[in-house]
């Protein structure tokens, strides 16, 4: 019989990203990431418990590639977390498909581990501490999330915002008009100037 192929974590993720990048989130499987790498499913679990652990791989293949180093500490605080933002928003937009995944394995994922503490620094260096520092991160963390999935899952530029603009005006005033403005703006203009806001309402929530 022949040897069974030996099989590293980089193919696995790629083997995962390939049919992510295909068939979308809901056709990962153990059988379809098998498939993509030409070996049986049951081969497959010989290097991976199941999809969970799958799962994980393919969030650190993303996010592991963040550079994590504290940006030059003479930079305005909001500077330096914005930079720490668009590196996130940057690796994770790269591979939108992955997007609920990185929600769910955040936890366990070494890099965004070390995405949060470089944070969490210039947080403590701006003055942040306690509950303002944990609310801070969250607030960071669910601005980058939420942007990220309507980026790429309900962009400006898509349906939705048309048939928003199409509603009557005489029902809906402010969200046709805003609709209809919505055309104007970018994909980039809308997350740093959301950002933007963001940030200035962390800078008069230090106290």
């Amino acid at each position: 019989m022949p040897r069974p192929r030996s099989l590293t974590h980089d193919q696995l993720v790629a083997a995962a990203l390939a049919v992510i990048d295909r068939e979308g989130l809901a056709g990962l499987s153990m059988r379809a990431v098998a498939k993509e790498l030409g070996v049986s499913t049951m081969g497959l679990y010989r290097y991976v418990d199941d999809r969970d652990e799958l799962e994980r791989l393919v969030v650190e293949s993303v996010l592991g590639a963040v550079d994590t180093t504290p940006p030059p500490a003479d930079a305005p605080w909001q500077e330096r977390v914005a930079t720490m933002v668009r590196r996130l928003r940057d690796a994770v937009g790269a591979r939108p498909g992955v997007i609920p995944l990185t929600v769910t394995h955040r936890h366990r994922s070494p890099g965004v581990l070390r995405w949060s503490e470089t944070v969490l620094g210039i947080l403590d260096d701006a003055g942040f501490a306690g509950a303002r520092r944990v609310v801070a991160l969250r607030a960071l963390l669910g601005y980058l999330i939420g942007a990220l999935q309507l980026e790429h899952l309900g962009p400006l530029s898509g349906a939705g915002t048309a048939t928003l603009a199409a509603l009557p005006s005489a029902d809906f005033p402010h969200l046709a008009d805003t609709a209809h403005h919505a055309h104007e703006v970018g994909a980039d203009e809308e997350f740093h100037g959301g950002l933007d806001i963001l940030l200035r309402g962390l800078a008069e929530a230090r106290g």
